[in-house]
């Protein structure tokens, strides 16, 4: 009986994993989208630039909600080898995909980024624990965002 009983609950886990699964793929259950999903719980962020010496953005800092999905481009001039890190900030959000050269990623973890050449990299994740997390090229100050999850 006990094993019948933790058979039903695996099932009930992988029936509805598969089910939420089904959701984020886009199939249509005739319900739209949800949470997450749904148009008021996205956002475009601005889109951010590395190029040797400039600040990455316009702002010191930015402040992201938990719970809401954020897409974010990122773009190198290509001006010198640069790196963004902030191991911390990326393991606070859930990244759905990386996009390069409209090859998509989806990681189980990421630790930093490189940009070797000019090019583009959009980032679509989610903001899940918040605190406050550096996320920039390292050792450069002008070029390292504060950003807090809330």
């Amino acid at each position: 009986m006990k094993n019948s009983i933790s058979l039903l609950t695996t099932l009930a886990i992988v029936t509805s994993t598969a089910l939420s699964f089904s959701a984020l793929a886009g199939n249509d259950n005739g319900f739209g989208a949800a949470g997450v999903l749904s148009n008021k719980n996205s956002e475009d962020l601005p889109e951010a630039t590395l190029s040797s010496g400039m600040p990455l953005l316009d702002v010191d800092n930015l402040t992201l909600q938990s719970g809401k999905y954020y897409e974010w481009e990122i773009t190198s001039d290509g001006s010198q080898e640069l790196a963004l890190a902030g191991a911390d900030f990326l393991r606070a959000i859930w990244i759905d995909e990386i996009v390069i050269e409209g090859i998509e990623i989806r990681p189980l973890g990421v630790d930093s980024i490189e940009f070797d050449e000019a090019g583009t990299v959009e980032i679509s994740f989610l903001a899940i624990k918040p605190g406050t997390y550096k996320f920039g090229v390292p050792g450069r100050e002008s070029q390292t965002l504060e950003i807090t999850i809330k």
